[in-house]
């Protein structure tokens, strides 16, 4: 091949390697319209106010004083929000730790339409569907304000939209240090009870992990009509071509330096 032609060939796949960086890398950071984008080590607005299933206004450094799993739903889901909930109420009893004394579970309704007493007929509901004597002071259901909850989804990387009267939304559990911070996410609807001890502990001392599913983000794309994550096929088979590419210009290289 001619010095001509093997500069063009290498600029031409220089160009494309820039291109996939472009679009399959750099655009990864886009905002998530529908989903969570895991922000480990960030603190939750604990000067937020809400209301509980009682009826009392609290902040949320008033109750979250140890370590705390923390679910973002709301009560009248039709959908992943109510066996997210059950799963937690059974994984809450597995985890060979005392609920109340070494961790809390708060869940937060982000429909601000959601009133206490929605909080406290689904309080009641789950509390009854627990075997075992789980204290009731060991699990709170809030609601509250839009402003107060776009704090904290916000603050989570939680997002979501309405649609008609219902909301689509991604399904996780997060566990919160004493302190507010974002220890790891639980990705839903089912958990195992060693990694959510795991978890526990790593947010009583204060400490970070990222998940799996940071990979599993790349190779799935959340679709919002299944409210499921659908294999991303185009995004697969762009960065097996940005990694092909990469190769043959490595190739080129070092057969010019020969």
């Amino acid at each position: 091949m001619k010095p001509i032609k093997v500069k063009f060939v290498i600029y031409l796949f220089l160009i494309s390697y820039l291109f996939f960086c472009q679009v399959f890398l750099f655009g990864q950071n886009k905002q998530i319209e529908v989903g969570i984008d895991e922000k480990l080590g960030a603190f939750l607005p604990l000067d937020s106010d809400f209301i509980t299933s009682d009826g009392d206004t609290v902040l949320l450094n008033e109750v979250i004083s140890k370590p705390v799993l923390l679910a973002l739903v709301y009560y009248e889901c039709p959908g992943i929000c109510s066996p997210l909930l059950t799963e937690l109420g059974w994984v809450a009893q597995k985890v060979d730790l005392v609920p109340g004394e070494d961790f809390q579970v708060i869940s937060l309704s982000f429909d601000h339409t959601e009133s206490p007493e929605v909080a406290a007929r689904w309080k009641s509901s789950y509390l009854k569907g627990l075997k075992g004597n789980f204290p009731a002071d060991a699990w709170t259901f809030l609601t509250g304000d839009s402003i107060n909850i776009k704090k904290v989804t916000d603050a989570a990387g939680f997002y979501f939209k309405p649609d008609d009267e219902e909301f689509v939304h991604a399904g996780a559990v997060l566990t919160i240090s004493p302190d507010g911070k974002i220890s790891r996410y639980l990705f839903g609807p089912t958990f195992n009870p060693f990694d959510v001890k795991m978890a526990l502990i790593d947010a009583k001392s204060g400490k970070t992990n990222p998940t799996i599913t940071k990979v599993l983000q790349f190779c799935f794309s959340y679709d919002p009509e299944g409210r499921s994550y659908t294999l991303n096929v185009t995004r697969i088979i762009g960065s097996i071509m940005l990694l092909g590419v990469g190769l043959f210009f490595a190739v080129l290289l070092l057969k010019k330096k020969k």
